[in-house]
């Protein structure tokens, strides 16, 4: 692969054979069951197959189909486990790898961004990239203070891909609905696209990751890498070594699992709380897990990595949220049931029984009960058949429920970061942390009328990211 691949009518004729290639193995499936082969073993194999395209077409692309392949892979834990089992190693791979670019390529973006002489800016700089990723990739160097650094570099012409494989994506949504069943596409690539501009500006990203950096400067349990030096398409971070979160995944220890999940629930709820600012990229490529926790080096912190998508929260998390869980919890329907209308998530022109609806929520806030909650691939898969089989009550109410756009990326990162602790089988004690981090939900403060306020419109958060910029 000699560069990101711009021409649109090249990228749009691999994204289109994502679901002509699974109607063409569908037929070759059909044909080897006629000839007198197991069906199951046919179906692990045309399983098989499609894992390998989704992989091979979203990796060679990069830009938007790459960061789809990511946003869907958070979601494995859902997907009925004789379809997971393919689908979970092509996905986990797109966490972390995509194929390189051309070393010429990454000399000349750093020359335009950092000026003739960007050599004299490192005392040694890697042309081989350590990771590589959906519109970047990371190239290992030592700044000329000795500081081991992370060089961002991003693809020429990721914008451009980025939007139009979304585009085109979006326009297959309901063709590529077989290749990965339980997800609703078309609403998750609607809201990667919304994000764009964003995702793109690594000015933007440099702030929201140096107010992490200072923030969680001495957290004993959290580290963020500070940025070094942002010019235009060019991010160099500190470096930081650790055990990625997939690798955790796949081979971790009990131990490790359930240090690792702790601390993810604590960064989703404390990071608001603490910088105004919702990492909202939580798939595992983000995280580490490095040594020299509060109880030494045997123990655990959580390295964070990638704040190119943010939300703005200036208040923290909305103390609805917090609120309505903590009614919820109680068996408050009708307290809960005002507290959603009043919040746009019940339509004026619908009502419903609050009954119903508290019947509804307590399933999937079964992790906020209990003093500590392990997190499966199983109690996903319970959840999600449950509120996606149309003949279940639970599908029909959901049906009828509105998410108000301003708490769109709350509820995508909180249902993300859920798939990754049960991708992790961690045991959380997760009520501890919405006690002391969530607005609203501890139980010394939840009677407290919370301010009516949601997390912001649509309005104000262009506003503050012009201002930011």
């Amino acid at each position: 692969m000699s560069d990101l691949p711009r021409k649109a009518v090249t990228r749009t004729a691999k994204l289109a054979a994502l679901p002509l290639g699974f109607a063409g193995r569908a037929t070759w499936g059909l044909g080897k069951r006629i000839v007198g082969e197991s069906a199951d073993l046919v179906g692990r194999e045309l399983q098989q197959r499609t894992a390998d395209q989704l992989f091979k077409v979203l990796g060679e692309l990069k830009g938007g189909a790459m960061k789809f392949g990511q946003a869907l892979s958070v979601f494995e834990s859902a997907l009925p486990e004789e379809v997971a089992g393919p689908y979970r190693v092509a996905l986990t791979k797109l966490q972390e790898a995509a194929p390189p670019m051309p070393t010429r390529t990454v000399h000349s973006v750093l020359e335009e961004r950092l000026g003739a002489h960007w050599r004299e800016l490192f005392e040694e700089f890697e042309d081989k990239p350590a990771a590589a990723a959906s519109i970047g990739q990371v190239h290992r160097a030592v700044w000329h203070d000795g500081r081991e650094v992370a060089v961002k570099v991003q693809y020429p012409g990721a914008g451009e891909a980025l939007v139009s494989d979304l585009t085109q994506l979006s326009r297959f949504a309901r063709l590529l609905g077989p290749l990965v069943p339980g997800v609703d596409i078309k609403p998750l690539i609607a809201e990667l696209k919304d994000r764009v501009s964003e995702e793109l500006d690594y000015g933007l990203e440099a702030q929201a990751q140096q107010a992490h950096a200072e923030e969680f400067a001495d957290d004993p349990d959290v580290v963020v890498p500070a940025v070094v030096h942002q010019r235009d398409q060019v991010l160099v971070t500190e470096w930081m070594d650790g055990v990625p979160l997939s690798e955790v995944i796949a081979d971790g220890t009990v131990a490790q699992r359930d240090r690792a999940g702790q601390l993810l629930a604590r960064f989703l709820f404390s990071g608001p709380a603490r910088t105004g600012l919702l990492h909202a990229d939580p798939h595992p490529g983000n995280f580490r897990l490095l040594p020299g926790g509060p109880d030494g080096e045997d123990d655990w912190r959580l390295g964070v990595l990638d704040f190119g998508t943010v939300d703005r929260l200036p208040g923290g998390l909305p103390p609805t949220i917090g609120a309505a869980l903590r009614m919820a919890l109680d068996g408050e329907a009708e307290a809960v049931y005002e507290r959603l209308s009043t919040e746009g998530f019940v339509k004026e022109s619908i009502e419903l029984d609050p009954e119903a609806v508290l019947d509804y929520l307590l399933p999937i806030i079964e992790p906020a009960q209990a003093e500590e909650f392990t997190f499966t691939r199983g109690w996903m898969r319970s959840q999600a058949a449950r509120i996606a089989d149309p003949r279940s009550p639970a599908y029909q109410l959901g049906k009828q429920l509105n998410l108000p756009p301003s708490y769109l990326l709350i509820h995508r990162v909180t249902l993300s970061t859920i798939g990754v602790l049960c991708q992790l089988g961690a045991t959380v004690r997760l009520r501890e942390e919405l006690e002391e981090w969530l607005p609203g939900f501890a139980a010394e403060s939840w009677a407290e009328e919370p301010d009516d306020e949601g997390p912001g419109d649509e309005e104000s958060a262009v506003e503050e990211s012009a201002v930011e910029a």
